[in-house]
């Protein structure tokens, strides 16, 4: 199978997997605050990922050779995931998700001084077509602007340093290691943000499952793009994440009643354009 398709199939995984944890951290925002989500989802996710390392043998990947790039790869994580569960709480999804789909044209700017990537013609064409559709879907009103919106916005840049960070420890380490230190630093600084006032609320019976579906499904996401980050190029990968939009505007109508109106589906249909222009020029280059 072409390596752009490969990766597009394991986008969808974390499509899903971000879909689903949108809705865990809506629930869970009345009762904790971001940086006890953070904390209780990596617990869980320590757990998963030491699990399945010793089931399938893969222990021995888990290294400290890179682990100064795990660290500030993670640092990066932190701030992003943090201000996007919050943004979860404060505002629309949809507009969230738009506004974090901003994130794609910090990968493509990124990924040149970084991983020293080209950009293409057709992935800046791509790219700014999906902006185009985001700026429609939003539609960003400077009076309207609060802190839930600016959380949504900065969170973007914080991912495409994730992203671009991911792609580069995905040339020297392993699935194993990357998901170890991801659950592991974001457990150390969860516990040390969420404790310096020492109070963090312990989980009651009706908040676990939600905290083991952002656990499980913070993982599985993160799992889907190390994958699809290690066939293909990180600016061609990210654009995918687009299709995110659609999707959790339809679930916020059936799940939350949240307001739909005709942008969406226009700059929806945009957004997919663009994204399927540069999937299918990166086709033909490896064809």
């Amino acid at each position: 199978m072409n390596p752009t398709l490969r990766a597009s199939l394991w986008m969808l995984g974390a499509i899903f997997s971000f879909t689903m944890m949108a809705i865990a951290g809506r629930e869970l925002g009345g009762t904790f605050d971001t940086f006890e989500i953070m904390m209780w989802r990596s617990v869980f996710g320590v757990v998963i990922v030491l699990a399945l390392a010793f089931w399938f043998g893969t222990q021995r990947q888990i290294g400290v050779g890179a682990i100064r790039l795990h660290f500030i790869r993670n640092i990066f994580h932190f701030a992003g995931q943090n201000l996007w569960f919050y943004a979860v709480t404060a505002v629309p999804l949809a507009q969230v998700f738009a506004l974090e789909f901003t994130t794609p044209l910090w990968v493509i700017v990124l990924s040149i001084f970084i991983l020293g990537e080209r950009l293409t013609p057709m992935r800046a064409v791509g790219a700014l077509m999906g902006f185009a559709g985001i700026l429609i879907v939003a539609r960003p009103d400077p009076s309207g602007l609060n802190a839930g919106l600016i959380a949504a916005a900065t969170c973007a840049i914080f991912f495409a340093l994730t992203y671009v960070f991911t792609k580069k420890l995905t040339r020297t380490e392993s699935i194993t290691a990357i998901m170890f230190y991801l659950t592991f630093f974001q457990l150390i600084f969860g516990i040390i943000a969420a404790g310096y006032d020492g109070d963090i609320r312990v989980p009651g019976l009706p908040d676990l499952p939600w905290l083991l579906l952002v656990g499980v499904c913070g993982l599985l996401a993160h799992f889907c793009i190390t994958k699809a980050l290690s066939i293909a190029p990180a600016a061609v990968v990210a654009p995918i994440d687009f299709a995110r939009l659609p999707i959790i505007a339809i679930v916020a109508v059936l799940v939350y009643g949240e307001a739909l109106d005709l942008w969406v589906f226009v700059g929806a249909v945009i957004i997919f354009a663009g994204n399927y222009l540069n999937i299918w020029s990166e086709t033909r280059k490896t064809a």
